[in-house]
């Protein structure tokens, strides 16, 4: 990351405001550097650094009195030519704003007080990942009790206090008969406070959107830290968007800008109603988003304009990066929005100006999952007692929680252990049963992704003293789960033993970590660096990794065969980061070959292994001999594709197609994805076991030009 590839050695300065005020992240950065006492440099004022540099800069330039900066400042005139472009304000005039405001009066929950309440009560909880909510109805779906607050860093302790808290407010006629818990502690909840069901959150949230508009076709919740799209047709969930890994454009980046500027969201939100000229941001992550409000500052755009504008990018961000709209009309005609972000007028404004629709934004937007997660109760109740706790058992609820690595497989996964006082326990983060505590049970189901890695790397080396032409080090990386068979029949014919770098796990990440130059690359290319020093640890003195740009042609009709630019390319990546293949002096062939051109190859190979003095012919014998090898394992892979498929259709079991790159064979970068579909009792397939069978209707509306994406058509096909 901060290194770009390279070491970091000798004497470290330690300068800025996280460094200065934050003593244990300087500490973590001296132990995992391994500096000495004397090789760290910790000035006096390292906050101020940057600002020291500044007055130092201006000692040269020409003197002028503050009294005259002040009158400059005063003076400055904004250049009329704008740089940032501006929207349209959100209304014309104040009629429009009360109409607005009364039209979204309309969608409210009714209420009942619950001190004076007698009945039935149904529980819906729903466990954020930064905040907890939950919502009491009875049985009309009046509701008798909401709440809305930080977990403040524990789903479990901070549902507890709101069940107490319900429980003391809670009349004697009343009675909670059904609970359901949805969201990201759903598992962890339901173990320890024995809710009677659990649910996914995009169905507690389509029952709460379904109860205030029947026949929605499109939800949009945006919350502190998540943004999830809800496509319903007919009544079913037809389709999902998730803002995947970034929470960037979500309430959270409104918090932090009101912040900044000293206010609180509400006033920022009321500045942003007022704006005449809201800035336009684009929809860029945060750390662009601040260099164009910067920018928009110097123009003289006021708070309102700024916080108007960040109001449409959040809105742009879940329209154009999430759903991928390309017309209003893909939004369906009832439409709701939802979560925390929504209360903000100037947000619920730009969706409705953004989407040319009228939509409908209940005044509980903030807490439907909760009240859909109650509604959920209350539709699947049928008499049965409640397992859910009692305020008594609350009373002396004990929990402890442990952080333990599994060790029962090579994924090691990191185990965050519950213990509660009644003896039961929780288990998360594994990744199979075997991690919670689980007997693993025998699945005899085909999994492709197995046995193809197992023939990948079936084969056995030379002897040492059979390889005449000592050992040759190949890297278990990329594009060699494609080529590894040709390559270890090649050298082995030629006489060298071939060593294949260790299986991919994170312990060989963390050994060329040091090296990898780009934060931002595939993790599948961070891992080579790895595996390059796992050969160099094996004391390899000849490694070769080959630059392949184009594979042989499977798919006749596809525009070329390509490999993708990273594949192409790591081998050179390697050469200029890794230096301690120059301190060792160990060959390191990494050549341009015309893979797909047999006849050629024999030149360019004849070429780069001159150093053996192996002559042409013994080269064009153990090429053919190579090329007969791939097409081997290729046959294999096919035939166990077709008994796979004639063994499901007989069984009448399902088979699921887990279509990727070949680098995908790999279990750390699969991440036991086959393992899971397996036990799902499903068979895997890989993609190249069916790619053989499919008829790619061309010409295709994407680019056809990589090799490893016109194998998936074929195989989807």
């Amino acid at each position: 990351g901060l290194a770009c590839g390279r070491p970091i050695r000798g004497k470290v300065a330690f300068l800025g405001g996280p460094l200065y005020f934050l003593s244990e992240l300087r500490k973590r950065f001296i132990e995992t550097l391994e500096l000495e006492d004397h090789q760290v440099i910790f000035p006096k004022n390292s906050q101020l650094y940057v600002a020291i540099g500044a007055a130092l800069s201006s000692l040269d330039e020409k003197v002028i009195s503050f009294r005259t900066l002040l009158n400059n400042i005063k003076n400055y005139q904004m250049d009329s030519e704008e740089e940032i472009n501006r929207l349209e304000e959100f209304f014309a005039n104040t009629e429009e704003y009360e109409k607005f405001i009364q039209r979204h009066k309309k969608h409210v929950v009714k209420r009942k007080e619950l001190d004076s309440y007698k009945g039935n009560c149904f529980l819906g909880i729903d466990a954020g990942s930064t905040t907890t909510k939950m919502a009491l109805i009875d049985e009309e779906g009046y509701l008798l009790y909401t709440y809305y607050g930080s977990n403040e860093g524990s789903p479990l302790n901070s549902s507890i206090k709101v069940l107490k808290e319900i429980y003391a407010l809670l009349p004697k006629e009343a009675k909670i008969v059904n609970s359901t818990v949805t969201g990201y502690g759903e598992a962890l909840l339901k173990s320890a406070l024995k809710v009677d069901i659990g649910e996914i959150e995009t169905i507690a949230h389509y029952k709460a959107a379904e109860f205030f508009c029947p026949g929605v076709d499109f939800i949009l919740d945006i919350g502190g830290q998540d943004m999830k799209c809800l496509k319903i047709k007919d009544g079913v969930i037809e389709s999902i968007h998730l803002n995947e890994a970034c929470s960037s454009g979500c309430g959270s980046f409104l918090d932090t800008f009101a912040t900044s500027l000293g206010m609180s969201i509400e006033e920022f939100a009321q500045e942003a109603l007022r704006a005449k000229n809201p800035v336009d941001l684009g929809s860029r992550c945060t750390v662009f988003m601040n260099s164009r409000v910067k920018q928009a500052q110097k123009e003289g755009a006021t708070v309102g304009d700024i916080s108007a504008g960040l109001s449409y990018s959040v809105i742009k961000n879940a329209l154009y990066k999430v759903i991928k709209v390309k017309n209003p009309q893909e939004l369906g005609e009832k439409i709701v929005v939802q979560g925390g972000t929504f209360y903000n007028d100037a947000v619920l404004r730009s969706f409705e100006l953004l989407s040319g629709r009228e939509v409908i934004r209940p005044n509980i937007a903030g807490i439907m999952g909760a009240f859909g997660a109650a509604l959920i109760a209350k539709e699947r109740y049928q008499g049965e007692q409640s397992t859910l706790v009692k305020a008594n058992q609350l009373e002396d609820f004990q929990l402890k929680t442990i952080i333990s690595r599994c060790k029962l497989c090579a994924n090691n996964c990191l185990l965050t252990i519950h213990k509660f006082g009644n003896g039961e326990s929780f288990i998360s983060g594994n990744r199979c049963e075997r991690g919670a505590g689980k007997a693993k049970e025998e699945n005899l189901l085909p999994n492709l992704f197995k046995y193809k890695y197992e023939r990948l790397f079936s084969y056995k080396p030379l002897e040492d003293a059979e390889a005449k032409r000592g050992r040759v080090g190949i890297p278990r990386v990329l594009n060699i789960y494609e080529n590894y068979p040709f390559w270890f029949t090649f050298f082995t014919q030629l006489g060298f033993k071939v060593v294949l770098s260790g299986r991919s796990s994170n312990k060989i990440y963390e050994k060329g970590i040091e090296t990898i130059p780009s934060e931002s690359v595939c993790y599948p290319g961070k891992l080579v660096h790895g595996h390059i020093m796992d050969l160099v640890e094996k004391d390899i003195k000849f490694i070769f990794y080959p630059s392949i740009t184009w594979e042989k042609k499977e798919q006749k009709e596809a525009d070329n065969s390509f490999n993708c630019p990273i594949v192409i390319s790591y081998p050179e990546v390697i050469k200029n980061n890794v230096d301690v293949l120059r301190k060792k002096g160990i060959l390191y062939l990494h050549p341009f070959l015309p893979y797909d051109n047999p006849k050629e190859m024999v030149k360019r190979l004849s070429e780069e292994l001159e150093v053996f003095k192996i002559s042409k012919s013994e080269i064009a014998k153990s090429l053919a001999l190579a090329y007969q090898e791939q097409e081997n394992y290729k046959k294999d892979m096919e035939k166990a594709g077709i008994e796979t498929l004639k063994l499901i259709r007989e069984k009448g079991i399902k088979g699921i197609v887990l279509a990727g790159r070949p680098y995908h064979t790999d279990p750390e970068i699969n991440h036991g994805i086959p393992e899971l579909i397996n036990s799902l009792g499903m068979a895997v397939f890989t993609e190249d076991s069916l790619a053989h069978l499919g008829k790619v209707e061309r010409p295709l509306r994407v680019v056809d030009q990589w090799a490893y994406h016109s194998r998936l058509y074929a195989a989807a096909s």
